[in-house]
């Protein structure tokens, strides 16, 4: 049973950092593109950031760019996703989501999804 979970969401204040995680079970890991998805309240899903589990080059969404790093560890099989200077715009339900055909920010290419993990940032 292939199986996402992500963890590492909270409260935080504008400024602040945390750390997410992805840890993925269920399927070849090596073999598929792992995306971190968001969805503020009263908004569509959006793509924030996706990388190969391959080693290939990570993709962000330009509201990201130069705060959020992502990261794989294929010994643990989880991806992280590391948020510096987090703005109050930031705040959402963070989701991981794997992809054995595509990668990048599309979310219908995704097949397999976590149930999220929530990050708040007050201002």
């Amino acid at each position: 049973e292939v199986q996402l979970v992500e963890s590492g969401g909270g409260l935080v204040q504008a400024g602040g950092s945390l750390r997410l995680s992805c840890a993925a079970s269920g399927f070849t890991f090596d073999d598929y593109y792992i995306g971190w998805f968001r969805q503020a309240p009263g908004k569509g899903r959006e793509g924030v950031s996706s990388i190969s589990s391959k080693g290939g080059s990570a993709v962000y969404a330009d509201s990201v760019k130069g705060r959020f790093t992502i990261s794989s560890d294929n010994a643990k099989n989880t991806v992280y996703l590391q948020m510096n200077s987090l703005k109050p715009e930031d705040t959402a339900v963070y989701y991981c989501a794997a992809s054995d055909r595509l990668g990048g920010l599309i979310i219908n290419a995704y097949d397999y999804w976590g149930q999220g993990t929530q990050v708040t940032v007050s201002s």
